[in-house]
């Protein structure tokens, strides 16, 4: 299958999640790196207590060099629908359009977050269904030059149905020990009446985890023997084919990778980057 409705492969593009590791000048020279290797977005995970605010954190990575960037992605729950609508069109216009807004239902164990901060802790339908209300907010403050590109991880069958309906990239959420067939399958059956971009975020390349990406104990050693999806060899000619290969199985033509890998994937990117 492919990620376009009219049958036609994507050129590639890659992004990367850039968590702010270390003081604040150690990441904006970071972000000015990723840029000029070619990444097409940054992206800032929503870890509140772990990270600067997504919000604010891309405001700054976007005047520091032209590069897109985006969330990685809103967990619904923890915001009014109305009020991300509000952040993420307000990104919108001060990054002058560079900005896409990643949504989700939430990682494993919102629930216990929730409590934490004392929102309602909802069902995984009620929280669907905040992703929705929030894109239809969004939508009321898209002007004639100003629409805001929606990127949707997702799992489950329901939420692959909203995103068909709603979203202008769908990323295929997975664990990092899922068997390939089983990822394979859920982006294999995805279908969608409109032209929607495929997308996947590789936590693990080679013995490396990146940070906010994937639990630090993920064993490296059975992904690389499975042949997990979340997996890749770090070898950036090696790295390259496996890309190829995915898009060629499966329409996902957008991978995004840990800021750790951004130099080391500069030549993958130089190589396969709008092609």
């Amino acid at each position: 299958m492919t990620d376009t409705a009219d049958g036609r492969s994507r050129a590639f593009r890659f992004g990367i999640v850039a968590p702010v590791l270390s003081d604040a000048r150690t990441w904006r020279e970071q972000v000015r790196r990723i840029a000029g290797h070619g990444y097409s977005i940054v992206l800032m995970p929503d870890f509140p207590k772990l990270q600067p605010a997504p919000a604010p954190a891309l405001a700054v990575a976007a005047t520091l060099a032209d590069v897109r960037v985006g969330t990685w992605v809103y967990a619904a729950p923890l915001r009014a629908p109305w009020l991300a609508a509000w952040e993420a069109h307000s990104l919108t216009t001060l990054t002058d359009g560079r900005f896409e807004m990643g949504v989700g239902v939430g990682r494993p164990g919102i629930e216990d977050e929730l409590r934490e901060r004392g929102l309602p802790v909802t069902s995984p339908g009620e929280r669907l269904e905040q992703v929705r209300q929030m894109v239809a907010h969004l939508r009321d403050l898209d002007g004639a030059r100003t629409r805001t590109p929606v990127a949707m991880a997702v799992i489950g069958p329901r939420a692959q149905a909203v995103a068909a309906e709603i979203a202008d990239t769908v990323t295929f959420a997975m664990a990092p020990d899922e068997p390939r067939a089983t990822v394979m399958r859920r982006i294999q059956g995805f279908r969608s009446n409109r032209e929607v971009e495929l997308s996947m975020h590789i936590p693990v390349v080679g013995e490396a985890v990146s940070p906010f990406m994937a639990p630090p104990t993920t064993d490296t050693s059975a992904l690389r023997a499975n042949d997990s999806l979340a997996y890749l060899p770090p070898d950036p000619a090696a790295a390259a084919d496996e890309l190829r290969r995915r898009r060629e199985e499966t329409g996902t033509s957008y991978f995004a990778f840990g800021a750790d890998n951004a130099d080391r994937f500069a030549p993958l990117v130089a190589e396969l980057a709008g092609r």
